[in-house]
């Protein structure tokens, strides 16, 4: 399968817009079957300290040195963007959190298929519903949701140092391919697309990276000649 490999944070709202027009090219890609896609961490805050008590909006006018009403404003525009895409976001209620548990718990869910799943429950808790997506309990609740068992949950989830060196491999891989932003889109490690971009963007990048990534599994294919043969099963042909 074609790997297409993304790069993007949990308090990223670009990263969940551009989910969602990835998305809809893929569903309208004739051979999306043959797509495997992958999550991959990326912090763009990695000294961020989580605070219920605060809000994004909140923390953005103090880190900007706004007011209020005009991080509001900016935030606004952001809602009207993820609106378009069928989003609904609360920079109101979203809390100021650091993503690297989170971060964690989806490279476990990885592992057992669930990488997806956990990555829409994750935006859609964070930019939503409002939750603290660095609370222990929430991510727990996250996990069922998308599918993983209690207990595997649980120990992931006590142990800071479980799946960790994965969260940091992503994000060193992101530096040695350049990447500084996210979301960031890598199809088959030829073609990459930066951004929330428009839906025709990703269909046409993804019909050039197929293309070229059949015509390379052409070339490894071996034209045979057959002849009578004896398999490891013991039978003779």
């Amino acid at each position: 399968m074609m790997k297409v490999e993304i790069w993007s944070d949990v308090m990223c709202p670009f990263c969940y817009i551009g989910k969602r027009r990835f998305e809809k090219a893929l569903q309208n890609f004739d051979h999306k079957d043959d797509i495997e896609v992958v999550w991959k961490s990326f912090q763009l805050n990695p000294q961020a300290i989580t605070n219920p008590d605060v809000s994004v909006t909140e923390d953005l006018a103090t880190k900007k040195g706004w007011t209020i009403e005009h991080a509001r404003e900016m935030s606004d525009y952001v809602s009207k963007m993820a609106a378009g895409e069928g989003l609904h976001y609360d920079f109101d209620k979203a809390v100021s959190a650091n993503s690297f548990n989170a971060h964690r718990l989806l490279q476990f869910a990885k592992t057992q298929g669930k990488g997806d799943a956990l990555k829409e429950a994750l935006l859609y808790a964070y930019f939503t519903d409002g939750k603290n997506t660095d609370d222990t309990a929430t991510l727990l609740e996250l996990g069922l949701k998308a599918g993983l068992e209690k207990a595997e949950v649980e120990t992931v989830l006590h142990d800071p140092s479980s799946f960790a060196d994965a969260v940091e491999y992503d994000i060193e891989e992101a530096q040695k391919l350049g990447i500084n932003g996210v979301p960031f889109f890598v199809l088959d490690r030829k073609y990459g697309i930066s951004g929330a971009q428009e839906v025709s963007v990703f269909e046409q990048n993804l019909a050039k990276a197929y293309e070229d990534w059949q015509a390379a599994q052409s070339k490894t294919k071996l034209k045979t000649v057959e002849g009578e043969t004896c398999k490891p099963d013991g039978t003779c042909d």
